[in-house]
């Protein structure tokens, strides 16, 4: 059975940092998507960063770009998510999700593509 721990959340000022972690078992997450959504209340829930771990494909949701790293360690079946400059919109519940499906060899960040979903981790940024 495939699972998926977060872990890393916090509360921060703006321009702080955060590294997200999510540890999975159950499956070789090289071959698999994965992936980093977030859902602040009352919005939908959006894709932040995909990785296929097996050859590095690697996608960032434009909001996120420059301050956000996708990463993984094969040796912990574990993959991050470095966060630097925070910003207050960055406040959301993050979640680890894996099993989505690749489009032109980018792993898709669509909520609905993704099988499997860890329980979230909270961000909070502070102006």
């Amino acid at each position: 059975q495939v699972q998926l721990v977060e872990s890393g959340g916090g509360s921060v000022q703006a321009g702080g940092s955060l590294r997200l972690s999510c540890a999975a078992s159950g499956y070789t997450y090289s071959t698999y998507c994965m992936a980093w959504f977030r859902q602040a209340p009352g919005k939908e829930r959006e894709g932040v960063a995909t990785l296929y771990g097996s050859v590095g494909w690697i996608y960032y949701h434009d909001s996120v770009k420059g301050r956000f790293t996708i990463s993984q360690d094969g040796a912990k079946n574990t993959v991050y998510l470095q966060m630097n400059s925070l910003k207050p919109e960055d406040t959301a519940m993050y979640y680890c999700a894996a099993g989505g499906r690749r489009f032109g060899g980018e792993c898709v960040a669509s909520r609905a593509e993704y099988k499997y979903w860890g329980q979230g981790t909270q961000v909070t940024v502070s102006s």
